[in-house]
């Protein structure tokens, strides 16, 4: 199965944790957690979410410390980050979006709310996990439907081969290593010779061609396979 969303909850309060952990696995996401801004850091190292909630006062490392860390290295930079505040103030507001978090939800705050605000993050980074139908030049994926169009015909994809090109159109230009798309679109605790990308993605690529259109999927020697 491909990959559920995955979101990282860091919040020195127990009970907040906790409370937010029901909630986004309410709304069948996966969840890591986190007691203090250094326990974070690890957890993204070991492994990466598609969304981070990132309290503001924190021991050890404050949520402001851990965001600039996330923010400033490539490999990171890319997860959004929500960061939760009792701080009201604007210029408190001001900073945390510069220091890179891309929302800011002041305490107390409605869970309803926050739960959308999470959902727009994921729309933004993992389309294909809320329901949205991706395009790229004459392809089209719905991911409600499971259906994908080139020009006007209808494709024939097994469900390895539709993962794959929901990733792919999640991102195009970007190359992703075989590793990488094991952990995508097999899952993280499946254990899959890397060869076996190779396989799917000519499964995928006599797919896509055989409209009598170009193959999209472009091979970058050495690094893995992209999308244009």
């Amino acid at each position: 199965m491909a990959q559920i969303p995955h979101v990282l909850v860091v919040d020195d309060e127990a009970s907040q944790r906790e409370m937010l952990i029901y909630n986004i696995e309410a709304e069948g996401y996966r969840t890591t957690k986190a007691s203090n801004g250094e326990d974070a850091l690890l957890s993204v190292a070991e492994d990466p979410p598609d969304v981070i909630i990132l309290d503001w006062m924190m021991p050890k490392l404050s949520g402001i410390e851990v965001c600039r860390q996330l923010k400033i290295k490539p490999e990171t930079r890319a997860i959004p980050v929500i960061m939760l505040s009792a701080r009201t103030e604007e210029i408190d507001k001001v900073r945390g979006l510069e220091t890179g978090a891309d929302d800011y939800v002041e305490k107390p705050y409605s869970v309803t709310e926050l739960m959308a605000r999470v959902r727009a993050q994921l729309r933004r980074v993992r389309p294909t996990t809320v329901g949205q139908t991706l395009t790229y030049d004459d392809i089209s994926l719905d991911s409600e439907t499971h259906r994908v169009m080139r020009g006007d015909v209808l494709l024939k994809l097994g469900p390895t081969e539709f993962r794959l090109l929901s990733t792919f159109m999640e991102k195009p230009g970007r190359v992703w290593s075989r590793d990488q798309l094991l952990d995508r679109v097999w899952g993280r605790d499946v254990y899959v010779d890397t060869r076996t990308v190779d396989v799917h993605v000519g499964r995928l690529r006599k797919s896509l061609t055989s409209t009598g259109c170009e193959d999209p999927v472009r091979t970058v020697r050495g690094a893995g396979y992209a999308l244009g």
